[in-house]
């Protein structure tokens, strides 16, 4: 399995490591301290504050770790209890509650100095051989026929492109709202977005990193789905955000199998925001139409207050 090395690997102490990994293989990659027992460094996502979708693929990569292969995961429930710091490492204690026929269950707590910051439930199971359906892909532009979000982010707010490490790992096309069509069909109250993403490296051929990579990546715009009635999508933003957004909790399911740097479009929609809450749910499908994941997040939306982040991922204050 890729990414784990062993506690004497000379990656340096817990306080100062010896290389923090860069590209995203290296962002979903852990120490492996003992058989349950890992440990990771994270990014920011909002200064000094860990990306919450970097804490979460950790989660599952350490869950993933003590599972046999042919038992891919299918789902996941995380909740977020308090913001990481990227100047110290995290510590994933896996439970395995399970070990069945079919199905094996997993929890995992996130741990920094002492206090929890993110908890995991995974689930895999065996590949049964049974019908299949799924919702059409909306119609909507294809990636190669979209510009480059992040490259025009770079362009004008650079300062802000080079501080987020997400955005040298990821590649992203928005959907413009004109060219949605019948698509965007969710009816008066409701916000929607439609972005293709993909890895910028191949990665290797592992089933367990490409879903952990997707883990990743769904963190990336969804939150911000809440707030399109108030602003544009962070890339294509002019200015600093006037709103915090914080993940409360993220949950996935994993339909059929994908590779995470071929294009997927991400469908997104809010149906609910208020109480300084906002509410999402999305969809993955591959470019040739096959609905492989589907995720639903809620999320802390409050006008943001002088001199703080615009978000943080898992600051439920």
């Amino acid at each position: 399995m890729y990414g784990t090395t062993s506690s004497g690997s000379g990656e340096g102490t817990a306080e100062h490591p010896g290389t923090v990994p860069t590209g995203l293989v290296g962002f979903l990659s852990l120490e492996r301290l003992e058989l349950d027992l890992f440990r990771g460094w994270c990014h920011d996502g909002a200064p000094l504050r860990a990306f919450g979708g970097q804490v979460a693929a950790q989660a599952l990569t350490a869950a993933g770790h003590t599972v046999a292969r042919e038992r891919p995961v299918h789902s996941l429930h995380g909740y977020f209890l308090r913001p990481g710091d990227t100047r110290r490492p995290v510590v994933y204690s896996v439970e395995r509650l399970r070990d069945g026929r079919s199905y094996t269950a997993r929890r995992v707590t996130a741990v920094q100095d002492g206090e929890v910051i993110f908890t995991l439930s995974a689930s895999f199971k065996l590949p049964d051989d049974e019908p299949d359906r799924y919702l059409v892909m909306p119609d909507v532009p294809r990636p190669d026929d979209l510009p480059d979000a992040y490259r025009y982010w770079a362009e004008n707010n650079p300062d802000e492109y080079r501080e987020a490490a997400y955005a040298q790992v990821m590649s992203m096309r928005v959907v413009p709202p004109s060219t949605a069509g019948k698509a965007a069909g969710g009816g008066r109250g409701q916000n929607e977005q439609y972005v293709w993403f993909r890895a910028v490296e191949t990665l290797p051929d592992d089933p367990l990193l490409h879903v952990c990579a997707l883990a990743y990546c769904s963190d990336l715009s969804l939150a911000p789905t809440s707030a399109l009635d108030r602003e544009a999508l962070y890339p294509l933003r002019e200015g600093p955000s006037r709103l915090a957004m914080a993940s409360l909790d993220h949950a996935m399911w994993f339909h059929r199998p994908f590779r995470a740097d071929d294009w997927l479009l991400f469908a997104q929609r809010s149906p609910s925001a208020g109480d300084g809450r906002g509410f999402n749910l999305g969809d993955f499908w591959t470019r040739d139409g096959t609905l492989v994941a589907s995720v639903v997040q809620e999320a802390v939306l409050r006008r943001r207050a002088p001199g703080r982040p615009s978000s943080a991922a898992g600051e439920p204050v």
